[in-house]
């Protein structure tokens, strides 16, 4: 697919999927999955994520991660978008990029890079390999500094790059990054509804969601009204959705690393909307039970709401 295609494709909300896996997580649940992506689809979702961080990317074998995007592109229609997650050294990448570009995906997103150290040069020569090597489209994430503005404002000048996911609580760095990229790539906000109107104010054109494996409509209704430039409505769903956001961002129980009720909470809010969510593999935990219940009191809150 051209890449200008690529970029039209990315002004939405991106659907960060989840993976059931078996009861006992030694396997994923190939026909849970796939019926969970098609009636994501059916509820109006065109952009899907596979095998990024809300699922459960670094708990996956490589041959998961390309069953996932496989069954991602046979449970949905011509007019979806697949892009799959890949991490690690450039063959590494490359040799993902190349399964999920047999199994059909549209473009490879890089996950963030987890070298100790790096050098912004060195970053620049690892995305310009991968760029060069894959006829895919790439979509770049930032998730933390070791991505600057001068490396993503260069980058932004491939056209193989045909979105950057911005994942970090950052207004103005997003803002003047924007403002300083002279190159045609599409902005996604990567830090979901709770920052959707603010960012997309800034420059963003779409975002990412990870409650939407279990609200669809609602998110959907919220990129809708925003991309409408009806903010009341817009505020009203985003204040809608953020209670779930902000248990998500909670760290749990007996723990002092952040986030850690992100993934439990969709995967447990699949599960009270009738769909696959199931375990998480480790290292994630369950949610305590006090969370679930404050999890149910959300959803039930939101599956009451009449949507437009």
């Amino acid at each position: 697919m051209p890449a200008t295609s690529l970029h039209d494709r990315f002004r939405d909300v991106a659907f960060t999927t989840a993976v059931p896996f078996t009861e006992d997580r030694t396997a994923v649940r190939d026909d849970a999955l796939a019926d969970n992506v098609s009636r994501l689809y059916e509820a109006g979702a065109r952009l899907f994520i596979p095998c990024g961080n809300t699922g459960e990317y670094y708990a996956l074998t490589d041959d998961e991660r390309v069953d996932v995007v496989e069954t991602h592109v046979a449970a949905t229609g011509d007019e979806a978008t697949i892009v799959g997650g890949a991490a690690g050294n450039v063959p590494e990448v490359t040799a993902l990029a190349n399964a999920y570009e047999d199994a059909g995906a549209d473009a490879v997103m890089v996950m963030h890079p987890d070298h100790t150290y790096a050098h912004e040069s060195g970053l620049l020569e690892y995305y310009d390999r991968i760029c060069d090597v894959t006829d895919l489209g790439v979509v770049i994430y930032k998730r933390g500094p070791e991505l600057t503005r001068d490396v993503l404002v260069e980058l932004s000048e491939r056209e193989e790059v045909v979105a950057i996911k911005f994942a970090v609580d950052d207004l103005k760095e997003f803002s003047q990054t924007v403002d300083d990229a002279d190159g045609d790539v599409t902005w996604l906000n990567g830090i979901a509804e709770r920052y959707a109107l603010s960012f997309a104010i800034e420059g963003a054109e779409g975002y990412t969601t990870g409650v939407g494996n279990f609200v669809p409509e609602v998110t959907l209704e919220l990129y809708d009204a925003i991309e409408a430039e009806e903010w009341d409505r817009a505020r009203d769903l985003q204040q809608l959705l953020r209670p779930l956001e902000d248990i998500r961002e909670e760290s749990g129980t007996e723990n002092d690393l952040a986030a850690a009720n992100n993934v439990p909470v969709v995967k447990y809010g699949m599960d009270l909307a009738g769909y696959e969510g199931g375990p998480v593999r480790r290292p994630l935990v369950e949610l305590a039970a006090d969370d679930k219940a404050r999890v149910e009191d959300q959803y039930a809150t939101i599956d009451a709401t009449e949507l437009h």
